[in-house]
């Protein structure tokens, strides 16, 4: 069906009824007008007819015909009014003596018919003879109650009917300014009424567009005022309520994403509800390709795709691991929750990952160092307790046996010694990184890259391996020199104990723009890809019987690592099978600010 603004339904409406109004007034007006003359003329002719009637007197008969013509005569003469008498037997008495009807009159005209029957009665007809309408009046005339003639009066009406014409003349043109005027009244008073109507629809578009804030005029109409009253208040309430969602779902955006655990939440069909900023890290997914879409199209982890579909089918909250392949592979603890609506109807779920892959990499390491250190200590202990146990059997009577048995057993006790020591001085280290115990100065590289080159210097005599050292004397290091000393004294004697009598070892100091490096390079029997990245773990060995062989502790990388640590840097090494390793300090240089006490340092 059309719609049809509110205008141009109630204009037609008022239009009609001004127009029917006026049609009706002035309709009923004019015969009320025409009632009043006719009735006027029908009084006259009642008087006439009574005068006429009083003038022939009570005695006048039939047989007094003769006084009729000049009674008549004068009485016309007078009024203008045509007066005869019409006698039963259709004879008519007037000014003119007696004759009868004229031949245009009705045989029986109704009046005279009603008046013969002793009832006055009035009619008007239109006669050809006057080319006029003309009203005849009819009255009865009885002795000793019997009608002996009928007084007939009539007048023409054709200035009545002039006047009647000119006065609906008249009315028509006040009709017409009337309806002008009514016409313009209701345009003015449908507008008055659609104008509110119109502007509450406009601000209800503006209120559905989300401008709350507009306020619509109140009109003096009681009951469109009310409404537009309405209107507003509800608009009020509508935007403190959106405020209120918008604030709370800004701030749980900001919680969400702000929260280092991964938040997926997901619908009964698996598409995205939503996700936040660490669950597209995680996964490796795009925010804003990933909103809307299905499960399947966006994470290809058919894990974590089967752990949601379970979610989706629980009734309570479970959590798993799923694990991410890839380099490197990665562990996430999932933990997925159904989403119900309020009437308990399931709507999807919510799942939050926490990448928990350094902890099981740490849980793994803590296992490994358990199982290491208690192996590491037991085979010393294991020796020694047997040596022991021999001696006690009776082999101390023998004193060669009991000076080799006593030797292997004094360097068994050092063994356990040099490992508790390296224990505790790791031990240390870590304390002194975590509280920032470990004070750093400024100093000379090359001064404690001699140092540590001297320090090892007989060990590398005794296995014929060259040590070459270079490093220029103007770079400095904002470091702790015991530590740092350490740290190379560890990577040189490994560079020493793996490299084959005869070769070389280099220790290089060098600086760039940005940081300080020192390097180790031997041309040993190289480490194989496969152990590199966990080489700087405790007890980690790559080959277990040569390193208890040539007397290491499996801790000495592990110290190097934290030491580093502890002055902001880090360690990195390269190494081929067969050809040798090569590790390498990168420790941040110092700022033009600290470079200056350290030049004095050296000075001094």
């Amino acid at each position: 069906m059309a719609r049809r603004r509110l205008l141009y339904q109630l204009y037609p409406s008022y239009l009609i009824i001004t127009l029917a109004s006026l049609v009706g007034v002035g309709w009923f007006s004019a015969r009320s007008a025409e009632r009043f003359y006719l009735d006027r003329v029908a009084s006259d002719l009642e008087a006439r007819a009574q005068t006429f009637c009083d003038l022939l007197g009570s005695d006048w008969t039939p047989k007094k015909a003769d006084a009729v013509a000049p009674i008549s005569q004068a009485v016309s003469r007078a009024s203008g009014v045509r007066l005869s008498l019409v006698m039963p037997d259709a004879q008519l008495l007037d000014a003119s003596g007696r004759r009868p009807i004229e031949p245009e009159s009705p045989a029986n005209p109704p009046e005279v018919a009603a008046a013969l029957r002793g009832q006055s009665a009035v009619s008007t007809r239109f006669v050809p003879g006057f080319n006029q309408r003309v009203m005849f009046f009819a009255l009865p005339m009885a002795r000793a109650g019997q009608v002996i003639a009928v007084v007939h009066a009539s007048q023409p009406i054709g200035y009545v009917d002039r006047a009647m014409a000119q006065i609906e003349l008249q009315m028509v043109l006040v009709g017409l300014v009337i309806g002008l005027l009514g016409t313009g009244i209701s345009w003015w008073v449908s507008r008055r009424i659609s104008r509110p109507v119109d502007a509450m629809r406009h601000g209800a578009e503006k209120f559905a567009r989300g401008e709350l804030g507009y306020k619509l005029l109140v009109p003096e109409i009681e009951e469109l005022a009310g409404l537009a009253e309405a209107l507003n208040q509800m608009a009020s309430q509508l935007e403190e309520r959106f405020r209120t969602i918008v604030q709370q779902s800004n701030e749980q955006k900001a919680v969400v994403g702000s929260m280092i655990e991964g938040v997926l939440a997901v619908d009964n069909q698996e598409r995205i509800i939503s996700l936040n900023k660490s669950t597209c890290e995680l996964l490796g997914i795009d925010e804003l390709h990933a909103q809307g879409r299905s499960l399947q199209e966006v994470i290809r982890n058919a894990d974590l795709r089967r752990f949601v579909g379970r979610v989706l089918t629980a009734n309570e909250p479970f959590d798993d691991d799923v694990v991410l392949h890839g380099i490197p592979e990665g562990v996430l603890q999932a933990r997925g929750t159904p989403l119900h609506d309020a009437w308990g109807r399931g709507i999807g779920a919510v799942v939050v990952l926490n990448d928990v892959t350094e902890f099981r990499r740490l849980e793994h390491i803590r296992r490994d160092f358990v199982a290491n250190v208690s192996h590491e200590l037991k085979t010393p202990i294991t020796s020694i307790q047997g040596f022991v146990e021999t001696l006690l059997d009776g082999a101390s009577k023998n004193p060669e046996d009991t000076e080799r048995f006593l030797t292997i057993v004094a360097k068994q006790a050092d063994r356990l010694n040099s490992i508790i020591e390296d224990l505790l001085s790791l031990c240390k280290i870590e304390q002194g990184e975590d509280s920032g115990e470990i004070v750093l100065a400024a100093a000379v590289v090359s001064e404690v890259l001699n140092a540590a080159v001297h320090d090892c210097q007989r060990r590398a005599d005794e296995r014929e391996i060259r040590v070459q050292m270079a490093c220029d004397d103007q770079i400095i290091a904002y470091v702790n020199a015991p530590l740092l000393e350490q740290a190379v004294i560890n990577l040189l004697d490994n560079a020493i104990h793996y490299s084959e009598p005869g070769r070389e070892v280099q220790v290089l100091g060098s600086q760039s723009a940005r940081e300080v490096t020192i390097t180790v390079a031997d041309q040993g029997c190289g480490i194989s890809a496969e152990h590199l990245p966990r080489i700087f773990e405790r007890f980690y060995r790559v080959d277990k019987a040569r390193s208890r062989k040539l007397g290491g502790t499996g801790l000495g990388l592990s110290i190097v690592k934290h030491i580093i640590q502890a002055h902001g840097g880090r360690v990195t090494v390269k190494s081929t099978l067969g050809v040798g390793s090569t590790f390498t300090i990168h420790l941040p240089r110092p700022s033009e600010s600290r470079q200056s006490p350290a030049v004095d340092a050296r000075s001094a």
